[in-house]
């Protein structure tokens, strides 16, 4: 059995590097072999992943359940000895990874705090993106109001950041969505952006913890998804 997480992938190397590092230490964690995939952008693509049928667990590193989540993973997984995890996101460890990404930017617990994703235009993302402001919001003691940088539904971070807010990017690895939420909240007036989540232990510990469960549940000839 092979545990295999399934990554958005960007032209960056620095930020598909994200996935592998996961990969890696959620792998020596698990004690299995483990390899990282993308969705898109770069190689290697989970469908050449999986071309060797090898048994697996897929967990997904994507934050919200969107059109990947619903259309391009089941896709690439149908017919092959595997079993899927749902989006990674929302979830307690990632609003503590966020956390620490602030309190290591520099930011006083409780400073107003908006949280930024990249957006889109499902309803069930936007709704997994409100939940994220919510858990970050608990676990900050603080403030939390929330925005995008694409899709609808949620308010532009432009009519959202203001002048001294601190900004948390709702982002796993830095490339084009990070470079934007960066600029564009650095020109609102934010005080601080703090660096993406990334290879945080919480979402190391994350990633496990969805494998084992997937593992419990154990593999079959034709892929599930749950």
């Amino acid at each position: 059995m092979r545990l295999v997480v399934a990554a958005h992938g960007t032209r960056q190397l620095l930020g598909n590097a994200v996935a592998s590092i996961i990969a890696k230490r959620a792998g020596r964690a698990l004690g299995m072999e483990s390899r990282a995939a993308y969705v898109e952008l770069c190689e290697p693509l989970l469908t050449d992943v999986l071309a060797d049928r090898q048994p697996s667990v897929v967990v997904p590193l994507l934050l919200s359940t969107g059109y990947h989540i619903k259309v391009d993973l089941p896709q690439a997984v149908a017919g092959m000895p595997v079993t899927m995890g749902r989006a990674l996101g929302p979830d307690p460890l990632l609003a503590s990874a966020q956390v620490s990404r602030l309190v290591a930017a520099g930011v006083s617990p409780g400073h107003p705090v908006v949280l930024v994703a990249a957006g889109s235009n499902d309803p069930s993302a936007r709704a997994d993106i409100a939940a994220a402001g919510r858990l970050l919001a608990e676990a900050w003691g603080g403030p939390v109001r929330v925005a995008t940088v694409s899709g609808s539904g949620a308010p532009a971070l432009d009519e959202v950041v203001r002048p001294g807010d601190a900004v948390s990017p709702y982002l796993l690895a830095p490339g084009f969505f990070s470079d934007m939420v960066r600029a564009r909240a650095e020109a609102a007036g934010a005080e601080t952006v703090a660096d993406v989540i990334g290879p945080h232990p919480d979402v190391v510990e994350l990633v496990v913890r969805r494998a084992s469960a997937l593992l419990a549940r154990g593999s079959s000839d034709q892929a599930q998804v749950g």
